[in-house]
Formats: structure tokens, C-alpha cells, sequence
């Protein structure tokens, strides 16, 4: 009986982008760890993992005081645009 040739295997190049190759082909250990590496960066970025507010839940409430701001400046800025 002969053997039916094997079928050749999809490359994750064949579907996507040679950097989602890359990280398909890690361990999920090994992707775990660069998880941890990029989140890490997004923190010192200056990134938040505060969630962002779900105004389409039956709970969510506009009034409600919010965290603040973290380093005590308004987030706004204005500038003047007279000759003062």
C-alpha cells in the first residue's frame, strides 16, 4: 500500500506578519514573559490600568467622584494667545 504524501503544514508567515510569526511561535511561558515586559513598559509610559468608565451600564453613574488626577495638574491646558 503506498503512503499518501504528507500535506504540507501552514506557516504562520502564510497567514500573517512576520512579527505575529514570531510571537506564534513562542511558548505561552515565553509569551507570558514579554507580556509582562510590555506591560511593564506601558506603567512607566505612563499608562493606567484604571478601567475606562462603561457609560452603557445600568450602574454607571456621571456624578460619581472619579479617581482624580495623579500628579495634582488639570490635564488641560491653557494657552494665551495675546500680546500680554
Amino acid at each position: 500500500m503506498a503512503e499518501t504524501p504528507a500535506k504540507p503544514l501552514i506557516q504562520p508567515e502564510d497567514i500573517c506578519s512576520p512579527e505575529w510569526a514570531e510571537w506564534y511561535r513562542l511558548t505561552p511561558a515565553e509569551r507570558w514573559a514579554q507580556s509582562e515586559k510590555l506591560w511593564a513598559i506601558y506603567l512607566e509610559l505612563g499608562g493606567s490600568l484604571d478601567p475606562e468608565p462603561d457609560t452603557q451600564s445600568p450602574f454607571f453613574d456621571a456624578n460619581a467622584p472619579g479617581a482624580g488626577i495623579t500628579d495634582g495638574r488639570s490635564s488641560l491646558r491653557v494657552l494665551r494667545r495675546s500680546g500680554i
